[in-house]
């Protein structure tokens, strides 16, 4: 992990590794997906791995939330459902926002860590190149 690294409170050890790992190097902060509704921490997943960008749906109550700058762009997405190789629908997400030298976000990752077995992988990833980007980090 590089010293710069910041990992929020309820990430797995296992996502955030791999999360970290999934990096070019660059500092990283790593935030869990909570339910605003509910809490929940698990959920079905949609992504748009062509564009970029992610909306979560809470498996405990439904609500739906985008990631970062999602939202912006997905009336012209093509999103599917995240599926891990065992079949479930169901994960642990948390995003790992790159940071640039002067802390800005350059780079929005998606990971999921599946409810059923465990498995970890990078489900969308996207570049970010505005700014500023300070409105991104709470977006999870």
């Amino acid at each position: 992990m590089h010293a710069d690294d910041q990992v929020g409170e309820g990430v797995s050890a296992e996502l955030a590794a791999f999360l970290r790992n999934a990096d070019d190097g660059r500092p990283v902060t790593i935030a869990p997906s909570v339910c605003g509704g509910c809490g929940g921490r698990v959920f079905s997943v949609f992504v748009d791995d062509v564009e970029g960008g992610a909306e979560l749906v809470c498996a405990g109550c439904g609500g739906r939330a985008f990631i970062a700058d999602s939202e912006e762009f997905w009336q012209d997405a093509d999103p599917g459902e995240a599926c891990c190789p065992c079949g479930s629908e169901e994960f642990e997400s948390a995003v790992a926002f790159s940071l640039a030298g002067d802390g800005s976000v350059c780079w929005v990752t998606v990971g999921l860590r599946c409810h059923k077995d465990g498995a970890t992988g990078v489900y969308a990833d996207w570049k970010i190149d505005y700014s500023p980007t300070d409105h991104l980090l709470p977006m999870i």
